[in-house]
């Protein structure tokens, strides 16, 4: 008899998020956690009040997304050291809104830029899906920037400090005038600017 081939994992899917009564959402976004997040996220999370976050891959081990859906529902996409990890797409649309209103979508990716340029087939993939924010990971360097007419976020590393770059999460506020993005410092809990 032949062994039986485990299900090919998605390569992408699609998540919604209904805003609150008062037209408002809140995300949090982390990446990069790498099996260890710093001690302080999930305290930071907590204070926060997200309706749901994003993990922006290289998530480690699965237990890391067990911890952070103590704070609030978690939405991942799989990072290049997630190869193992079952169940995790490659991309993710997020739309934000109500039944009748779309506010926001978002593309989930892990690697999404080269240096402050989105990737070809990412801005490509963006303008298919209608995303107006992109939001990925990989590199450890927070970053909000525009590139090709979409909003480009990178929260920085929740993770195990790589080089001299702060270790960080980020916020997306969603309300029926605009989207907010901010970073946040692990340790202090304090919104961080680059120096």
């Amino acid at each position: 008899m032949p062994a039986r081939r485990s299900k090919p994992q998605p390569l992408q899917r699609l998540e919604r998020l209904n805003v609150r009564e008062d037209g408002t959402l809140r995300l949090a976004v982390v990446a990069d956690t790498h099996s260890a997040p710093h001690p302080n996220t999930l305290g930071v999370l907590t204070k926060l009040h997200p309706d749901a976050i994003l993990h922006a891959g290289d998530v480690g081990e699965l237990r890391v997304l067990d911890e952070l859906a103590t704070v609030c529902p978690v939405l991942a996409v799989r990072g290049n050291i997630d190869v193992r990890l079952p169940g995790l797409a490659d991309t993710l649309v997020v739309e934000v809104g109500t039944a009748d209103r779309l506010y926001l979508r978002i593309l989930l990716v892990h690697i999404g830029v080269y240096g402050p340029k989105l990737r070809a087939e990412v801005a490509s993939r963006a303008r298919a899906e209608a995303a107006s924010l992109v939001v990925c990971g990989h590199s450890h360097i927070p970053f909000i920037g525009t590139d090709r007419g979409i909003t480009v976020f990178n929260p920085g590393s929740a993770g195990p400090r790589r080089f001299n770059l702060p270790i960080l999460l980020g916020t997306i506020d969603v309300s029926t005038r605009d989207v907010r993005l901010k970073h946040f410092d692990c340790k202090t809990g304090q919104s961080w600017v680059p120096p």
